[in-house]
């Protein structure tokens, strides 16, 4: 195995599997709807954490800021799930296969989501109502935990050779979707449905909905074939008692976790600021409607998605770290220009319309080379559980935290460029964490 700065080794096999077109177009497809669903789900809890705090976090008492806050410091709870969940279904998925985990995973985060939408409220049962969302947010953050290590190591063990960057860009592409179609249903509700309606129950209608699509995923999942990748590895021998070598193994896969946080966080933490946590900035610190917000979170996700996929495709031709290190600097350089822009009472609509289109679509280039160049940092036998662990534990930290680390501090300084110092800070050490990649990663073969 190689060191943690290089990211893959040549393949060591004289022969590579041969892949259908068809499995790979399956593989994409099934690794794709859930992550869908996960994002979907996130996003909504995002687009709607006003609404959440009046009906589950608004204590007597207390201001509607300190519900907002209660509110997000339940959404960091699910992340700080997630890496359990990780941990847990990647161990399961690394051992008895990537088919069967997928399955349980998608299946089991799609009913903690539709049970969302269930519950009574805090006037209708008092203080159970907060514990029991938390709850059900946990559960999600713990089999949400299980989702994206397995998916992109399906995407990406099935992908056709030289296309493993774009393979693994649907993952980011799908969370784009995911969110877009959030943001988009939760904007029809609000233009629907009068005020009071969407306060008292049209806000359950978007948990719902995660039913009719879990069971759409559900069985797309079932006709999936295992990995190539994977098969291979459980065909070799098995061993007694661990080796040196085997101890040294492990070692290098924890420093290749950490690294792959470092490469990450930029992404994590620009990715959930623009995309997921901007409509409660507009409408609590720059005062703008709760439509104007979400317009904005529209037209930021459509920039995301829009550079997702062909960032993908440059990665697989020039490089994953010439793609990624653009991107990311792109993101430092652009952070308070664009942020000022949108404080600005002078500046248009249209002004402030292209600024968040930029803004999604310098964190749409970090995305799309991001699952490849993750999948290529760990070999087969522990891909599931490294992939998942680097992704949850960095979105733990610096997506889930976003909403309650910005929102706090703005509360307390009341300094509005909060946002973009957090985004730079955090751009900052994923710069250095990306210069350790090999310029020849999306050439070699996955380790196995």
């Amino acid at each position: 195995m190689t060191s943690p700065g290089n990211t893959t080794t040549l393949n060591q096999n004289s022969l590579s599997p041969v892949i259908s077109a068809g499995q790979s177009r399956r593989a994409l497809l099934a690794g794709s709807v859930g992550n869908f669903i996960e994002w979907y789900e996130f996003g909504v809890y995002g687009y709607l954490a006003t609404l959440i705090a009046g009906n589950f976090f608004t204590l007597e008492g207390q201001s509607g800021m300190t519900g907002l806050l209660l509110t997000y410091a339940s959404f960091a709870l699910a992340f700080f799930c997630r890496p359990i969940g990780a941990i847990i279904f990647g161990r399961i998925g690394d051992r008895i296969g990537r088919k069967p985990t997928l399955i349980a995973v998608v299946l089991l985060m799609t009913l903690a989501t539709a049970l969302i939408g269930l519950l009574p409220t805090y006037a209708q049962i008092g203080v159970a109502a907060p514990l029991l969302l938390t709850l059900l947010r946990m559960f999600q953050g713990l089999f949400a935990g299980g989702e994206f290590g397995g998916a992109v190591s399906l995407m990406t063990e099935f992908a056709p050779k030289g296309k493993r960057g774009l393979y693994g860009a649907w993952q980011s592409f799908t969370v784009a979707l995911g969110l877009l179609t959030g943001v988009a249903l939760v904007a029809l509700l609000v233009q629907t449905l009068p005020t009071e309606q969407m306060k008292e129950w049209g806000w359950r209608i978007p948990f719902l909905l995660a039913l009719p699509m879990g069971f759409v995923a559900l069985w797309l999942r079932l006709k999936l074939d295992e990995t190539p990748s994977f098969q291979a590895s459980q065909q070799a021998p098995v061993k007694g008692k661990k080796t040196a070598a085997e101890k040294a193994s492990a070692i290098a896969t924890v420093k290749a976790i950490a690294l792959g946080i470092g490469r990450m966080m930029g992404w994590s933490a620009g990715g959930y600021t623009f995309l997921v946590v901007m409509p409660s900035y507009l409408q609590t610190s720059l005062h703008a409607t709760f439509l104007q917000a979400l317009v904005a979170t529209v037209l930021a996700n459509v920039g995301f998605a829009l550079a997702i996929l062909p960032a993908g495709i440059l990665s697989d031709k020039i490089g994953r770290k010439k793609v990624m290190i653009i991107a990311v600097l792109a993101v430092i350089i652009l952070s308070f220009p664009l942020l000022h822009l949108l404080q600005d009472p002078e500046s248009s609509l249209m002004a402030k319309g292209i600024a968040v289109l930029i803004a999604g679509a310098a964190i749409g280039m970090i995305a799309g080379p991001g699952p490849a160049m993750l999948a290529e940092m760990f070999p087969t036998r522990v891909r599931y559980t490294g992939l998942g662990l680097s992704y949850s534990l960095s979105n733990a930290v610096f997506s889930g935290c976003a909403g309650l680390i910005i929102t706090g501090l703005i509360k307390e300084t009341g300094n509005l460029d909060i946002p973009a110092y957090y985004v730079v800070a955090t751009c900052i050490v994923s710069l250095l964490a990306l210069m350790t990649l090999r310029k020849d990663d999306h050439l070699r073969d996955l380790e196995k």
